[in-house]
């Protein structure tokens, strides 16, 4: 089991940024892709960003493809993603998941996620 926690959320203006952060509790042999989604309220939990586990070939949705952009350090344990020219519209709760026999495309397409973390939350005002 591994266990993740996100950090760096909380409120921000239109047109400013936000790194968030998802730690694994625990450091292990075993590497993961992690990715991160959101929901916000009202709406469908949402795919937003997918790396792999040695890096390559990243993966994001259309609506934050440009503005975000996940990144990664295993020597940390750490995933993040970075968020610029936020809009009101990416208001939501972000969550960071990890896959441990999946890969990142597949967590782009909504497969393999094996663990949560509980969500930090990002408000973009107007």
């Amino acid at each position: 089991q591994v266990q993740l926690g996100e950090s760096g959320g909380g409120l921000v203006q239109a047109g400013g940024s936000l790194r968030l952060s998802c730690a694994a509790s625990e450091r292990t042999r075993r590497s993961y892709a992690m990715g991160w989604f959101r929901q916000a309220p009202g709406k469908e939990r949402e795919f937003v960003a997918s790396i792999p586990r040695n890096g390559g070939v990243t993966y994001y949705s259309d609506s934050v493809k440009g503005r975000f952009t996940i990144s990664r350090d295993n020597a940390k344990n750490t995933v993040y993603l970075q968020m610029n020219g936020l809009k009101p519209e990416d208001t939501a709760v972000y969550y960071c998941a990890a896959s441990q026999w999946g890969s990142a495309q597949a967590m782009a397409e909504n497969r393999g996620m094996d663990y949560w973390g509980k969500g930090t939350l990002v408000t973009v005002s107007s």
